[in-house]
């Protein structure tokens, strides 16, 4: 059975983000940037903003390895009230400075609808973190923004329920949205989420936006980022998002599962296998497709 046939009854409802055989792949274009249109893009950046020397320091690494885009939390929504929250304004203006500084693209996430357009003046893309996944007064503001929007699947979040709410979005008008599979919370401990894997063809499959995979989150400790990442290459993700930290031990929030420049570097340069091996499927598959179709029809 066609798998497409298969959950079309349970995604198809979501009309505006749902895959059709007339609808091809969106491609969310930021500047000069694609993402769903063939290219791996790679976010990184520190979990939190904590200073200026920390997060341009983390610009020019991350750029230097291969990222396109640097991620940033200048508002942090933390589990403990007694966590660092973000700096906030500050934060957005130093986020700024570094864009100035080193020609990467900024996504950062908004936690209320009264923040958007604010966090709109200094983002090139609006995240929506895990926790307000089901926040729909965010998402229909969200809907109303200009800017692309990164949507993080909730931590106990269905695929459908993550499609409902990237539908409430595009019915508020904005069609740039980004899919995110960050991990979700299972009985596993060993692991700060479990890490869905099959969400990404699954996704690809049922929806024609772009998806990609936040491996720090899923894995919660940074020796498994790398390999994570690397599993979501090989099954199409269309990029990653990962944290990157000068000094990790010291990091204001997420520490343990942020990567050092000299890992991330390493990561980066890894990953090539994979996406030079997965380009070379597709080459495959393209020359093999039109001679498969054609001995179809003769029978």
């Amino acid at each position: 059975m066609n798998l497409r046939s298969q959950w079309n009854g349970q995604f198809s409802r979501y009309d505006l983000v749902a895959r059709t055989c007339d609808t091809g792949r969106s491609v969310v274009r930021v500047g000069e940037i694609e993402i769903g249109g063939g290219e791996f893009v790679v976010m990184a950046g520190p979990c939190s903003v904590e200073s200026e020397r920390q997060l341009l320091r983390t610009a020019e690494a991350v750029a230097e390895a291969g990222a396109r885009i640097l991620r940033g939390g200048a508002f942090k929504p933390r589990s403990s009230p007694y966590s660092f929250q973000g700096l906030g304004i500050e934060g957005l203006k130093l986020l700024r400075k570094a864009r100035a500084a080193t020609g990467l693209a900024i996504v950062t996430e908004v936690m209320s609808e009264s923040d958007v357009d604010l966090v709109a003046e200094y983002a090139d893309i609006m995240q929506v973190g895990s926790r307000s996944m089901e926040n729909f007064a965010l998402l229909e503001a969200l809907g109303r923004c200009p800017r692309p929007i990164l949507l993080k699947r909730g931590m106990t979040a269905t695929l459908a329920e993550l499609m409902q709410s990237a539908q409430v979005i595009a019915m508020n008008g904005n069609a740039n949205i980004i899919l995110c599979e960050r991990g979700i919370r299972t009985f596993e401990t060993a692991t700060r989420n479990t890490l869905d894997i099959a969400a990404v063809p699954v996704l690809k499959t049922v929806s024609h936006l772009p998806v990609i995979v936040d491996p720090s989150h899923a894995a919660g400790v940074r020796c498994l980022v790398p390999v994570l990442a690397q599993a979501a290459a090989a099954v199409g993700a269309d990029g990653l998002i990962v944290e990157v930290h000068p000094c990790p031990d010291e990091a204001w929030s997420d520490g343990e599962q942020s990567l050092p420049f000299d890992e991330f570097r390493k990561m980066m340069e890894e990953l090539q296998a994979y996406l030079d091996f997965r380009e070379k499927m597709r080459e495959k598959d393209s020359t093999l497709r039109p001679h498969l179709v054609n001995a179809g029809g003769a029978r």
